[in-house]
């Protein structure tokens, strides 16, 4: 649920662009102009979907799997990525390589392009993000960590942001491991004495790593693989990660302990840990008096975890013996920092994923990634969307355009006085156990359908819920258990329901007055369908404009309203009639494949028996 105060809408012409509606009166047309609306990044997997309707003058365009010209994606590489991955993306976006630019460089830039791919020297702020002026669609961080990434702006403004977390896994385990030895053994000190001319045996006596406790602070991919090679090596291994499951961690051999009890026992300390607001600076003095003295300290994962002047007291006053450091808070780190030029400190350049395998894996992981994403493929390793597995992406992709149309038809129903959108009610009726049925992409889709046509607003599965509770948007979602244990679809009929909300065709509304506009789909051989608009049943296929009118149930008026919009050239695809009772009132629902004109609606609003009747866009 997302709960929320204010209404969504509040312009009597936001209500309904590209609406026209008439009671009876022929003055009483007033047609709306049309809104051009971008497809959800989640909801199609055409490559145009990734990208805005206006797309600047002498895009490329190129052939889609339809035959029909989309233009080419354009992609930003803003820093370093191998050959291997820019291949992937050539296939099929335009690629831009800029490295090295200032940030007012790439807030001058950014608006040109639907994709950002960066490593961790490139700030993707939220004035980046404003700054692309709504088309950066997809960041691309070619990398595990995304500090560097401000992920509520990047929701704020539906851009999908996705990273690399799987290929440079074992190079920054490795690296990790090297410098554990190195540190152990002062491999870097003796190095730079013999190369000075000095032969200092005794000096650089090391300590021993079999049977000694190293605790790895984050057992995620990476201090995983750290603890794998350390348990080789012969050391005890500890772990402190509270979201680490208990099972991984007893099949590596490894004890998953607290945070105090971690640091409290472990001769060596290997950190891997995210840096976020909680592990910020979260080992200083106090974490560090905890320790045993003569502790030492192995980072390869982010700066910013350590507090670096606590680190240079403990280890001017010997409580930490000894530090090997691949991450600074500031990168490059000054270079009279106390940090980097202290004897006992082992220090590399951020080289953990510098090797000549993982370079070429994480690019291509990160641009298939992209462009998975531009595709309109949600991808797996997206990190600020909720994960919807493939296999159910697949299995709902006809509800996903189903529950967008239901919520654009439910919008361009209300009245411009109603005081806007109250609530939304969206009933799933289903045969499937409430635990086995997803609807966190459907209720994305209602949204998207609810406020893309009456704003600028771009929507999708990363920003829906954050738009609707910005917009004062509540909407509640109810599932129905549907008695057919033999159905093999996930869904019977969705239903969105707008509460306490003014119509401009009263035939929607159930309960009169200020009541709740009702419409309901269902899917019929893979195509979304209308099946109830208010207390009427109708069955009409929600492919290109409709028509709804509501009319005395009288013989001929098919035929009446069929002529004029022949007369106008306009085609019929589909026609349908619910009613109540026999010769009372009566909904005829008509597909039309090009939107009629002003002087067609109001003849069809001269006609005596129809009561109402609106356009509507789909």
């Amino acid at each position: 649920m997302v709960a929320a105060s204010r209404a969504v809408l509040s312009s009597p012409h936001a209500a309904s662009p590209g609406a026209a509606m008439v009671r009876a009166a022929p003055s009483s047309v007033v047609p709306l102009p049309r809104t051009r609306v971008r497809s959800a990044v989640v909801s199609s997997s055409s490559p145009a979907a990734a990208v805005a309707a206006s797309e600047p003058a002498g895009r490329i365009l190129s052939a889609g799997s339809d035959g029909a010209l989309w233009p080419k994606p354009a992609v930003l590489v803003a820093e370093k990525l191998s050959e291997a991955g820019l291949t992937v993306l050539r296939q099929f976006a335009d690629v831009e390589c800029a490295y090295g630019m200032s940030p007012a460089e790439l807030l001058a830039k950014v608006a040109q392009f639907d994709a950002l791919i960066v490593r961790s020297g490139t700030k993707v702020t939220r004035e980046v993000l404003e700054a692309s002026r709504g088309r950066l669609r997809v960041v691309g961080r070619a990398g595990v960590g995304i500090d560097n990434v401000d992920l509520q702006a990047a929701t704020e403004h539906g851009c999908l942001v996705v990273n690399a977390p799987t290929a440079n896994t074992v190079a920054a385990a490795e690296h990790g491991i090297a410098l554990l030895a190195s540190m152990a053994r002062n491999v870097s000190q003796a190095d730079a004495a013999l190369k000075a001319g000095k032969w200092q045996r005794s000096k650089y006596v090391g300590v021993s790593l079999v049977g000694k406790t190293l605790a790895v602070m984050g057992f995620g991919k990476v201090g995983s693989e750290v603890a794998r090679r350390a348990k080789g090596l012969g050391m005890h291994v500890i772990a402190h990660d509270p979201y680490a499951p208990a099972d991984r961690a007893r099949a590596i051999g490894a004890e998953l302990v607290s945070f105090d009890d971690a640091i409290t026992r472990a001769d060596f300390i290997s950190l891997h840990m995210p840096l976020t607001q909680a592990t910020s600076k979260v080992f200083n003095d106090e974490s560090f008096g905890k320790m045993k003295t003569g502790v030492r300290i192995i980072n390869v994962a982010r700066g910013g975890v350590i507090d670096e002047d606590a680190l240079v007291r403990a280890l001017d006053s010997g409580k930490v013996a000894q530090a090997a450091l691949d991450v600074f808070t500031e990168e490059p780190p000054a270079k009279d920092s106390k940090l980097v030029l202290h004897e006992n400190v082992t220090v590399t350049p951020h080289l953990g994923a510098s090797t000549v395998e993982a370079q070429e894996g994480v690019a291509i992981e990160i641009a298939e990634a992209v462009v998975g994403a531009l595709r309109g493929e949600l991808a797996a390793t997206a990190v600020n969307a909720p994960m919807v597995p493939a296999e159910v992406m697949s299995e709902l992709a006809p509800y996903v355009s189903l529950a967008e149309k239901l919520g654009r038809l439910a919008v361009q129903l209300v009245a411009g006085d109603s005081g806007g959108i109250k609530g939304v009610k969206v009933v799933y009726t289903s045969a499937r156990d409430p635990d086995d049925l997803d609807t966190r992409l459907l209720r994305a889709m209602v949204t998207k359908g609810i406020v893309e046509p009456v704003s600028s607003t771009f929507v999708n599965l990363v920003n829906a819920d954050y738009t609707a509770k910005q917009r004062g948007l509540r909407i509640i979602e109810e599932r129905v258990s549907h008695e057919s244990p033999a159905a093999e679809a996930p869904l019977e009929s969705i239903q969105v329901r707008l509460t306490h909300v003014q119509s401009k065709f009263a035939g929607a509304i159930i309960d009169g007055g200020a009541g709740d506009i009702v419409l309901e789909g269902r899917v019929k051989y893979g195509v979304p369908h209308l099946t109830v608009v208010g207390p009427y049943e109708v069955d009409v296929s929600l492919e290109g404009n409709l028509i709804l009118c509501r009319q005395v149930d009288q013989p001929g008026m098919i035929g009446k309203v069929g002529k004029i919009l022949g007369q106008r050239n306009v085609n019929i695809s589909f026609m349908s009639v619910g009613r109540t009772f026999r010769g009372k009132q009566a909904i005829m629902a008509i597909g039309v494949d090009e939107e009629p004109d002003k002087d067609t609606l109001e003849n069809i609003g001269k006609i005596p028996a129809i009561e109402e009747f609106v356009f509507l866009e789909l």
